[in-house]
C-alpha cells in the first residue's frame, strides 16, 4: 500500500510541477497562480496535520504566493511529504482540527486520496485558465506519467 501512495504521490508532484511551468510560460495568469498556490498551501496544511505538529507555521488557505515562488514550493513540499511518507505507517488513524476548529478522525491513507484528488481538481481548473490564454496544456494523465517515469 505505501508503494502506491508513493508513486500517487510522485505524480501529484510531476503534475504539479508541469502546471506551474505552464502557468509561467503562459504569461503567469493570476487565476492560476492563486488556485496552485491554494493547492501547495493545502499541501503544507495537511503535513502539519498527519505529523500532529500543533506548532507549524502555517500559511493561508489562499496564499498571496507569487508564479516564480511557486517551483520552488512544489519542490521543497515534496521533499517533506515524502520523508514523511517513507518513514510513517500509511495506516495510521489520526485526529486533527479543520480550518474552523473541528475535530476530526482519518487516516493517512484517506487523507492522501484527499490531498491527490484536491490538487487534481485545482489543477484542472489552472489548467482551463492557461488553456484560455492560448497555451497548448502539457498531458498531465496518470498513465503517461507512469509511462515516462
Amino acid at each position: 500500500m505505501k508503494q502506491h501512495f508513493l508513486k500517487l504521490y510522485g505524480y501529484d508532484y510531476y503534475a504539479n510541477k508541469l502546471i506551474l511551468k505552464a502557468i509561467l510560460e503562459a504569461g503567469s495568469p493570476d487565476r492560476a497562480v492563486k488556485l496552485m498556490a491554494h493547492v501547495l498551501a493545502a499541501q503544507q496544511i495537511w503535513l502539519a496535520r498527519c505529523r500532529q505538529d500543533a506548532d507549524a507555521q502555517l500559511p493561508a488557505l489562499w496564499p498571496d504566493w507569487q508564479a516564480d515562488e511557486l517551483l520552488i514550493i512544489n519542490h521543497q513540499n515534496n521533499k517533506n511529504w515524502l520523508q514523511f511518507l517513507e518513514s510513517e505507517n500509511l495506516d495510521k488513524v489520526i485526529t486533527y482540527k479543520n480550518s474552523t476548529g473541528v475535530a476530526f478522525t482519518n487516516s493517512i491513507t484517506d487523507i492522501l486520496t484527499h490531498l491527490i484528488n484536491h490538487g487534481t481538481h485545482h489543477r484542472a481548473q489552472a489548467g482551463q485558465v492557461v488553456k484560455n490564454t492560448g497555451f497548448k496544456l502539457p498531458n498531465t494523465d496518470y498513465i503517461t506519467y507512469l509511462r515516462n517515469k
